[in-house]
């Protein structure tokens, strides 16, 4: 197959880590041809999309990692596969490419994650559509709710609904102190629409990311345990990342899931869940393969082809 993804530049993978560059090494090694091109390079040109993409090649060395050949403008229905990874911000940028991936699957283009899918899940406020798994939340811009939330919850996280990797994420305890101030800067002064969480207390064992591959529930995930008296188990917040076998609930979550979300088209999706309770269904750019693959051997790169290979 030619395999082209979209995502952020090649030179700022960490290649030890990166799920984009276990999923590259797993296609490589099955012969697949790999292209590679970012947001900058798609352009919607004489009734066409089309991007500016380079064929590439792995060196297998850790520096230079790759090989970039001539970049061509090709039509995005020329790839049998074009897998999107392009990390958040999700921001109009974003938008306007799942628009133009869209477009291009009217075109023949075959798109993971459907760009629409992608699009209509707001990975912080898609757990609303299951809310029997998920800790009382509260959706406002309203600081009256979200003072009364904090009084009847008494411990609580607040958090933006457009952040990534832990940024922005505020508890607040019973003693309610910086209450008022993090609600302002949250909310902008009530222009800005946030999220309320319950604190879940089993976060200190670890923020856990099950990932579901092709309605698939991955046999096991990797716990992002917070460190040094931090809140935040997100691996760019300094968390400490430990593989583990998924517990019964955390199946009986991805199972339920699963399904429904594969169907919508959205091949990967990472959840989030801290004990009992799931608190987001990431879908841009979900990540931890590298590490579950290299504590417990479980290659979910290879789980990702077979998936991709099936849906193609």
């Amino acid at each position: 197959m030619k395999i082209a993804f979209l995502a952020d530049p090649l030179d700022s993978f960490k290649i030890y880590k990166d799920s984009t560059y276990a999923m590259m090494v797993e296609a490589a090694q099955r012969g697949h041809a790999l292209y590679a091109f970012e947001q900058g390079d798609l352009a919607f040109e004489a009734g066409t999309v089309v991007a500016n993409v380079s064929p590439i090649t792995l060196t297998g060395e850790l520096s230079p990692w790759y090989h970039a050949a001539t970049t061509d403008v090709v039509k995005l229905s020329a790839f049998d596969a074009i897998v999107l990874r392009k990390d958040p911000p999700f921001d109009m940028e974003y938008v306007y490419t799942t628009h133009l991936l869209e477009l291009a699957e009217l075109q023949g283009a075959r798109v993971f994650n459907k760009p629409r899918a992608v699009r209509d899940h707001n990975e912080k406020l898609s757990i609303g559509q299951f809310p029997q798994f998920i800790a009382p939340t509260l959706v406002t811009r309203d600081a009256i709710r979200l003072r009364a939330f904090h009084t009847d919850h008494k411990d609580v996280i607040l958090k933006p609904l457009d952040g990534m990797g832990g940024a922005g994420i505020f508890r607040i305890k019973e003693d309610g102190l910086n209450l008022g101030s993090i609600i302002e800067t949250l909310t902008d002064y009530g222009r800005r629409t946030i999220m309320a969480q319950r604190f879940i207390p089993e976060i200190a064992k670890g923020d856990k990311r099950v990932l579901v591959i092709g309605g698939q529930v991955v046999p096991y995930c990797l716990a992002r345990i917070p460190q040094a008296g931090e809140v935040r188990g997100n691996l760019a917040a300094g968390g400490l990342g430990v593989a583990q076998a998924i517990s019964e609930r955390d199946r009986e979550i991805g199972q339920t899931l699963g399904p429904i979300l594969s169907d919508k088209g959205l091949l990967l999706v990472g959840l989030d869940v801290i004990g009992a309770y799931m608190t987001e269904i990431n879908v841009t750019s979900p990540t931890c393969f590298q590490e579950i693959t290299q504590q417990t051997g479980c290659n979910v790169a290879e789980m990702f082809l077979d998936a991709l290979e099936k849906a193609v």
